[in-house]
């Protein structure tokens, strides 16, 4: 008979499956978010990933809370230098993203 600690542990290690997987397919996302925009403006994509800085929850536009995970990467846009640059993805939808030093206004996709 299962009792309630090992339908808590169950339901735990559930939990840090779906973090896990939601997670990478964020990155995933970010990833090609970011080749994307390296490549409209002509720049090198450096490493080919991004990488994790953060994660909070916060709330969507419609009010519901959903994790905003924080990425840094680095490109070059002269092919001989490395610069820093930042994504943000609040669910499935890029918050914020961070190229030259600016960020261009409103949701870039």
């Amino acid at each position: 008979m299962i009792g309630p600690s090992e339908i808590l542990a169950i339901l735990l290690f559930l939990l840090a499956l779906w973090l896990v997987w939601d997670t990478l397919r964020a990155r995933e996302h970010a990833n090609t978010a970011m080749r994307e925009a390296c490549e409209r403006r002509g720049y090198l994509f450096l490493d080919d990933t991004v990488s994790l800085h953060a994660v909070r929850p916060v709330r969507d536009a419609d009010g519901r809370v959903r994790l905003r995970r924080n990425y840094r990467f680095q490109y070059s846009d002269t092919g001989h230098n490395r610069r820093d640059g930042a994504i943000a993805i609040i669910g499935d939808s890029i918050a914020d993203l961070e190229l030259d030093g600016v960020s261009p206004p409103g949701i870039v996709r």
